[in-house]
């Protein structure tokens, strides 16, 4: 069990914003499966993101890997919402006391003013007492297959106005759940650069102790820029058969176990920064880490505990496997 800002996720397994949490049926499933503790949505926007005949995904043939050539979610996030109270609604009704599993809804926005306005809407969810401690929100700094403007994780100063509106939202509220989605980073002054920015978010509670505004960081996101050959690929999509690349875009976001490794060493450089001896005194320390990528099989599960998540999330095996990948990882 691991109890994240006001949620708490039990067993610490779960998926991630991927396209197979994109509707209600999908979040239905994920939610009522026995294996995983929480579900996320699919990243969405305020008003959809335009889905074209160019995205999609592949898997590779030679281990559990995958390429997706995806943006956000094309509904809107008043759907995300909608499905999110209708489940919970009827999970409250028939849960007879017991712990019902939160959700985390995953968004971005490109303006202060849009973000500002998705999260009045997540906190007219909130203000039902039931939902308040069901419903955390993840902001997803990175998508690789998205164009400028677009939130970049890579840039911490660029994405500081966004931060801000959320910590505001945390502090008229501090029971709100708050975490970022982040790109794989690949040298020291990239994590060093969001440490320093997460720490401008520490504040005094009401104990005289130290609490940061985010609750948790998701350890990482697709690795942008990645091409693979049909070659590699099990069946490419039907729009790159004519074309000597897997995917129409040439070039996708990499998933699985392709990027196992890299992930992993973000969570433990997170994990060992936001845990040093000069970070138990202030709010850094209470920041959790949900650790994704190549968690395919119960091996790659347990490296990302040994590494410093304390909650582990599943996108590319719950594509190729559906929800019974969870299951997978269980046994």
């Amino acid at each position: 069990m691991a109890r994240i800002g006001s949620i708490t996720i039990s067993p610490v397994l779960m998926n991630t914003a991927c396209v197979w949490a994109s509707n209600l049926e999908q979040l239905q499933a994920l939610h009522s499966s026995s294996f995983t503790g929480a579900v996320t949505t699919r990243t969405c926007t305020l008003k959809g993101y335009n889905e074209t005949s160019t995205c999609g995904v592949v898997f590779t043939n030679s281990s559990m890997s995958s390429l997706n050539t995806y943006g956000y979610s094309p509904l809107p996030l008043a759907s995300y919402i909608g499905w999110v109270k209708e489940i919970l609604s009827t999970a409250v009704a028939s849960s007879n006391g017991k712990p019902v599993k939160p959700f985390i809804i995953s968004i971005t926005a490109c303006s202060v003013e849009e973000l500002s306005r998705m999260i009045f809407l997540v906190q007219e969810l909130r203000s039902t007492p039931m939902f308040a401690p069901l419903v955390a929100v993840e902001l997803n700094t990175s998508c690789p297959n998205v164009s400028s403007p677009s939130p970049s994780g890579y840039i911490p100063s660029s994405i500081y106005p966004l931060l801000r509106v959320l910590s505001e939202a945390h502090m008229q509220d501090k029971s709100m759940t708050i975490g970022l989605k982040l790109p794989p980073y690949t040298f020291r002054g990239q994590f060093h650069a969001m440490i320093s920015t997460l720490k401008e978010f520490n504040y005094e509670d009401a104990n005289g102790g130290q609490r940061n505004s985010f609750a948790f960081l998701t350890c990482t996101n697709t690795l942008g820029n990645s091409l693979l050959f049909p070659d590699q690929i099990i069946e490419p999509l039907a729009t790159a058969r004519d074309t000597e690349f897997a995917v129409p875009t040439t070039v996708g976001g990499l998933a699985g176990d392709a990027i196992h490794a890299l992930s992993v060493g973000n969570v433990y450089t997170f994990h060992r920064l936001l845990h040093e001896e000069n970070q138990s005194r202030d709010g850094l320390y209470g920041i959790s880490i949900i650790g994704v990528g190549g968690v395919t099989t119960p091996a790659a599960l347990g490296r990302m505990h040994k590494a410093g998540a304390s909650v582990v999330g599943v996108a590319t095996l719950l594509g190729a496997k559906g929800v019974r990948a969870f299951e997978l990882l269980s046994n």
